[in-house]
């Protein structure tokens, strides 16, 4: 029997779906599991991770959280924000000062930054500024000649256009917004314990579907809002990555 190209994309999406569904029921049965036993002794003294259903109880395991910057001008209007360096508008300066009551028990011993003015004021007014180091690979996607254009712009003059399968003209592809985040893993995962980083929307996507070991196109499957928090981490081991929060708003 022969299988076309569609068929083949079809079973292929069916089965990650499926691997979806199972990776977010296992975190929230482990979330609802820690959160009954609050006894168990913890590396870093019972540090609580906010899971949507109430408080869970950090695991031996380091963890990374992942903040995306606060509003700007452009993600009120929808516009592509990669290389332009924009500030946050009032609510997203309020947005980051709220996340200093939310990250400041969890004990990082490293915090990085995206060296574009949003991330970087979001970092400041959230506490970290003075932890922080600056990582250029945590850069948004470069978006070439869709900078500051909207998707609804962008497909009327190219029907059917989407960011995680065809990249930009004169920007990034997928590829190599997925080496960068590479370097990244690979620098957290040598830090000694939890990982803070300020960044960006698509770039954090990328991060998390590749920490996850999906392609990372898969990250268009996850959606990120402005001032949110996430948390990536382990579930038994380190060879089972898994997303113990996400997209967590003030």
């Amino acid at each position: 029997m022969r299988v076309t190209r569609e068929q083949a994309t079809a079973h292929c999406e069916k089965i990650f779906h499926r691997f979806w569904d199972h990776q977010l029921r296992r975190v929230k049965e482990q979330a609802e599991s820690a959160s009954r036993d609050q006894t168990r002794p913890t590396r870093h003294s019972g540090v609580p991770i906010v899971w949507n259903d109430g408080p869970v109880t950090a695991s031996v395991l380091s963890f990374v959280c992942l903040v995306r910057h606060g509003e700007t001008p452009w993600t009120l209007t929808g516009q592509h924000t990669g290389r332009t360096d924009i500030p946050l508008t009032a609510r997203g300066e309020h947005q980051a000062r709220t996340l200093t009551a939310r990250l400041h028990d969890m004990h990082f011993t490293d915090v990085f930054t995206s060296p574009l003015e949003r991330s970087r004021r979001t970092c400041e007014l959230a506490g970290f500024a003075i932890d922080a180091t600056i990582d250029p690979d945590l850069l948004e996607w470069n978006y070439g000649d869709y900078e500051g254009r909207r998707t609804s712009e962008i497909v009327d003059i190219r029907p059917g256009w989407r960011l995680f399968n065809d990249g930009c003209p004169n920007g990034e592809s997928i590829e190599d917004v997925v080496l960068r985040t590479e370097r990244v893993i690979t620098r957290v995962r040598q830090c000694s314990g939890n990982v803070l980083l300020f960044a960006h929307r698509d770039i954090l996507r990328v991060v998390t579907a590749r920490w996850l070991d999906l392609p990372g196109r898969e990250g268009r499957r996850l959606y990120l809002d402005t001032g949110s928090v996430s948390i990536l981490g382990y579930d038994h081991g380190q060879n089972e990555p898994a997303i113990r929060l996400w997209n967590e708003c003030p």
